[in-house]
């Protein structure tokens, strides 16, 4: 009899680059009946695990308050209520400050899910270890602080130029190079490039003053950048490959990579390894601030709140999430972080892990409505006007020179409502304030970017 790739799909298996393979194998020793079987047994995968009929249960700590809370609140349920159908999922919570992104079944920001022995890297997406990071300057002036801030940071796309870049260490370039996630030449260029860089979006260098002592401080967030965007694009590359032969039913956003795998294991040494990275990308801004001032720092913590943390074989994928329990972090050095927007104080917190909370409080204010339904709400209202209107005795700057409305705190959730509901469902409690002095975003740098530059001279001809 003639064996070919047919022959196996009807024996009962599923195609793969395997087929190619075991055909020659079985052609050259000429393995026929049992013996074929006793062969081919290897590569037989187990059955597709298949989406659970019923959502587990998860945490709801949200309630909607307004009109426009409640179309928020119901799309967060509903994309959760798919999620939760994903077979890994075993527990699950949403904080006040959750709002959906991307389609129905995809993890909303202020999402946590509970995998057993699996880790999703579509639940933790690109901005891997987004995080925020805390200098205390004792009594320095915070218009100080800004203005040299302001020389040390850098927003927008790419990385720093030549000549300007910050050095990756020795030994964190080795464990880049030892892992392979993360040891090709334009992963370890983008780790170098891309030191001492905050991106865009919702990231910002903020300046206040501590309630409790009256200490200037600064305030930092961001994630891991382009190497975080680089090993989150292979993690869903081998995630997919996974996903097609253990769950085709799962949504592709939602595929994991099985942690007791060689996969898996490094997989998990990759984001520990991005997590350095981006910790020292915030030192760096920080120290570059303290050189500049020659002065010491008073006190320094941060956290990550967009990460995945282990305990034992559960992996929590915190979406936006703060994490209170230590056993998350493994260098905790103090409180926890949780900024709300630029006219409101970022809250110090602590707190202990519960049934509620999975041990973890919101990340942030959040959003109810999209950054063009925004734009869109303000009607004709000039973008100046607006500035001046919402941000009336701070020192607010954007990078690119260009206000960007969406980071400006009306785009964002009603900061006392997210307060009030972290009481109300026991997500940690605030034991000091930063107050607000100022603070540094990108701003809408994609107005006058190159492209566009370009395209509006090629229509001027």
């Amino acid at each position: 009899m003639q064996i070919n790739g047919q022959t196996l799909i009807e024996l009962g298996y599923r195609p793969g680059k395997w087929f190619g393979e075991a055909l020659e194998h079985i052609r050259t020793h000429q393995l026929e009946g049992a013996e074929m079987e006793a062969y081919l047994s290897k590569f037989r995968l187990p059955d597709p695990i298949a989406l659970r009929e019923n959502p587990v249960g998860y945490s709801v700590n949200i309630a909607a308050e307004t009109e426009q809370e409640v179309s928020n609140v119901d799309s967060v349920l509903s994309t959760m209520n798919e999620l939760m159908r994903t077979p890994t999922l075993v527990a699950g919570a949403i904080m006040p400050d959750a709002c959906p992104t991307g389609g129905i079944g995809q993890i909303p920001v202020g999402g946590v899910a509970v995998a057993k022995n699996a880790i999703h890297p579509g639940m933790h997406s690109a901005d891997i270890c987004c995080s925020v990071m805390l200098t205390d300057f004792g009594k320095t002036d915070p218009q100080l602080v800004l203005n040299m801030a302001h020389e040390s940071t850098h927003f927008g796309p790419g990385g720093r130029p030549r000549g300007k870049q910050f050095r990756l260490t020795s030994e964190l370039e080795e464990r880049f190079r030892s892992n392979p996630f993360l040891s090709s030449d334009r992963m370890i260029s983008a780790a170098r490039e891309f030191l001492a860089t905050q991106g865009d979006g919702n990231h910002f260098l903020y300046v206040g003053r501590l309630a409790s002592t009256g200490n200037t401080v600064i305030v930092t967030h961001h994630g891991s950048r382009a190497p975080g965007a680089l090993l989150y694009r292979k993690g869903m590359e081998i995630a997919e490959r996974f996903r097609r032969d253990l769950s085709p039913e799962t949504l592709k956003e939602n595929a994991w990579i099985p942690f007791e795998t060689p996969e898996g294991e490094a997989y998990w040494n990759a984001l520990q390894v991005i997590r350095e990275w981006t910790k020292l990308n915030h030192s760096l801004i920080h120290n570059s601030v303290v050189e500049k001032l020659h002065t010491e720092v008073q006190d320094r913590y941060w956290n990550e709140h967009n990460f995945v943390f282990r305990k034992d074989n559960l992996f929590y994928h915190a979406k936006g999430a703060t994490p209170l329990d230590d056993a998350f972090m493994s260098d905790v050095t103090g409180p926890r972080l949780i900024p709300l927007n630029m006219s409101e104080p970022v809250l110090v917190v602590q707190g202990e892990t519960n049934g509620n909370n999975l041990g973890f409080a919101p990340h942030g204010a959040g959003r109810n409505t999209s950054r063009s339904f925004h734009r869109r709400s303000k009607g004709d209202q000039c973008e100046m006007e607006i500035f001046h209107e919402e941000t009336q005795g701070l020192d607010v700057r954007f990078f690119s020179g260009e206000i960007d409305i969406t980071e400006l705190p009306s785009a964002y959730k009603n900061a006392e409502s997210v307060r009030n509901q972290m009481k109300e469902f026991n997500l940690g409690q605030v034991i000091d304030e930063v107050l607000p002095y100022g603070c540094i975003m990108a701003g809408d740098w994609k107005r006058n970017a190159p492209w566009k530059k370009k395209k509006a001279a090629r229509n001027s001809k």
